[in-house]
């Protein structure tokens, strides 16, 4: 039998009475956890851009440094929590290659992960659109779930050979 990996203890406020009491439905949990997700992306992105500039947000470090901070676009991802949307941060000179949301990219690891887990149970791309759509709330067409999938195939035949 595997043994268990330990629990993180969660601060007690974060377990009190006061706070569990906002929640009325299992939804209710799913966009908190959703929104909470969404914001530890979005300050582990701060963090990547702080790491590239070299300076942190507001510092005079930066001024005439080079690259510098440029906003933020929106994006669309798809993770274990479901769809949401994200803002990724840009900086002047385009150099920026945020490394937990690549560019170019929707879906986290985990997503795909899960896609190749169900094909290689047997599941037809259909069936996994539908699976996704209604267990996970994530609406993946049926030529992203080939893409994923072909990528897969790809490599065992590379491997294969």
């Amino acid at each position: 039998m595997a043994k268990r990996a330990a629990r993180q203890e969660l601060p007690a406020e974060l377990l009190s009475k006061e706070f569990l009491s906002q929640f009325k439905t299992e939804e209710g949990v799913s966009e908190f956890l959703k929104d909470l997700h969404s914001q530890v992306l979005e300050q582990m992105l701060q963090g990547e851009m702080d790491a590239h500039l070299g300076y942190d947000k507001y510092s005079t470090d930066g001024y005439n440094s080079g690259s510098s901070r440029n906003g933020s676009f929106s994006k669309k991802i798809q993770s274990d929590h479901g769809e949401h949307i994200i803002e990724v941060l840009r900086d002047r000179e385009g150099s920026f290659e945020p490394v937990i949301i690549p560019k170019h990219q929707s879906r986290g690891m985990s997503i795909e992960r899960l896609v190749i887990s169900l094909y290689a149970k047997g599941m037809s791309v259909s069936d996994i659109e539908s699976e996704m759509a209604e267990i996970y709330k994530i609406s993946l067409s049926a030529s992203a779930i080939s893409v994923i999938t072909g990528k897969v195939s790809q490599a065992a035949l590379e491997w294969q050979n």
